[in-house]
């Protein structure tokens, strides 16, 4: 029975219309299209990290004419979350959060306006270096996952839009 199963089941997945996204790979529709994508400067530290991240992987297919541009706006804080009874801190929360829009150059219309965040917890310790580089750190792995979630929803509406013929 398990073995009928497991015969099936790339059948199924065929069937419900499943395809991967890049299919073709750097000459697919998909990769052309994410790499005509211009990101402007993204203001602050938060922002540069973003922006090359973007980059990395919006940038598949190397360099062409840019068709949309992708302005960013970020909100990075830092909040108190362990207060003792002394008042200091023992615990942070990094949070950082984007405000995208995908904008096609021809027209100048919005293709996509979205957001995408994500927080990490830091602890507070003795040392005001260790505080420091695990406050950097944390922004660093913050930026990586906030553009994936961009650059993945961009590559979609993308999809969606050259499948819909536009």
């Amino acid at each position: 029975m398990r073995m009928i199963l497991a015969l099936l089941a790339p059948l199924a997945l065929a069937a419900c219309g499943l395809s991967p996204m890049y299919a073709g790979g750097t000459s697919a529709g998909v990769a052309q299209g994410i790499a005509a994508v211009d990101i402007p400067a993204i203001q602050g530290r938060g922002g540069w990290l973003v922006k090359n991240a973007l980059e990395a992987r919006l940038g598949v297919a190397g360099q062409t004419t840019p068709q949309y541009r992708l302005d960013v706006r970020l909100d990075d804080s830092l909040e108190a979350l362990g207060v003792l009874n002394d008042d200091t801190i023992s615990r942070e929360r990094r949070i950082l959060r984007a405000r995208y829009q995908l904008v096609d150059l021809a027209t100048g219309s919005i293709l996509l306006d979205a957001t995408a965040g994500s927080d990490a917890g830091i602890d507070v310790v003795s040392s005001e270096y260790a505080t420091i580089a695990a406050e950097q750190k944390a922004l660093e792995n913050l930026a990586l996952e906030v553009a994936d979630r961009m650059a993945t929803q961009v590559a979609v509406t993308l999809r969606n839009r050259a499948a819909a013929g536009q």
